[in-house]
Order: structure tokens, then sequence, then C-alpha cells
């Protein structure tokens, strides 16, 4: 990824590069999707699983932001996601379909709005006020920093599934 600079085409292209690594992670056989990347941390199918429900949480900020700026939106917890949708038995290819039908709409909606409309505002219930520009950034940002865990993960020998915080 080569980090936004405050263009669309910046920030498509990370949107895309990190799309096209992530997609390609859900083909893993089962011991590499079981690997973590740090004792006490989700395994790569876990992670994965998040980068789905974290790619819908941003892709509805996004949306509301642009429909209804200026309001307060809530922080999700990563780890009830986990657990209230049973990560551990949770097909996989389902959320290789949310991620990747998601992330289409967010490039979409980023070619449309994140020069024009970057400057509008929300309440983050836990960061304070955001803009739609830095959420449209954290989107590749956030994918990208899980890459770099997923890497770390396949990287190492242990194998472990855990159902604690990433």
């Amino acid at each position: 990824m080569t980090g936004t600079t405050g263009t669309t085409a910046h920030l498509i292209h990370d949107l895309e590069v990190t799309r096209d690594a992530t997609l390609a992670f859900f083909q893993l056989g089962e011991r590499e999707l079981e690997k973590t990347y740090a004792t006490g941390k989700w395994s790569v199918k876990f992670l994965l699983h998040h980068l789905a429900d974290s790619e819908s949480v941003l892709n509805e900020r996004i949306r509301r932001v642009l429909s209804e700026p200026t309001q307060t939106l809530m922080v999700f917890d990563q780890d009830a996601w986990a657990a209230a949708l049973d990560y551990s038995r949770m097909p996989l290819d389902i959320s290789r379909d949310i991620f990747a039908g998601v992330r289409k709409g967010i490039i979409h909606l980023a070619r449309l709005h994140y020069e024009p409309h970057g400057h509008l505002t929300f309440i983050h219930s836990t960061m304070g006020e955001r803009t739609l520009s830095e959420e449209f950034e954290k989107v590749a940002a956030h994918n990208a920093k899980h890459l770099g865990d997923i890497r770390a993960a396949l990287a190492r020998d242990e194998v472990g599934y855990l159902g604690s915080r990433e």
C-alpha cells in the first residue's frame, strides 16, 4: 500500500491493492487459516471474518456521513461480533462475498465523494470528530494492518484457534 495522499487516485489504488491481497487469502487451506500471528491473537480465519464485518461497518458509516452528516456514530465491539456471529462456524465464503461486494461499493463511493465531500464530518463515539475522507482512508489502512497480521501468521509455525481480541 502506498498510503493515501489526499487524491482519489491514490485512495482507489490502496483500496484495490488491499482488496486483491485480502481476497487471495480466502483461498487458503484449513491449516493456514488456523494460524495466528501471535500467541493469544485471532487466527487468519477470524481475521478474514473480521475484515468482512469491519468493512460492512465502515461502509455504513460512509453512507451515513454522506446521507446524514454531523451525527454520532457508535464504535462497534469486534469481540462481541466474533462471538455472537460465531466466527468459528461461519462459512468463509459468506465473508468473502460480503467483503468483495462491500469493497466494490466503497470504491464506487470513493470515486464519487472522496475529494468533493471529504470534509463532511461525523462524531465517532470514542474518537470524536472525524471526516468522511478519514473514514475512507481508514478502510484501506485497517485492511493493510490486518494483511500484515495475516502475513505474519502464515510465516509462523504455530497453529491454533483463539477467540480472543485481534
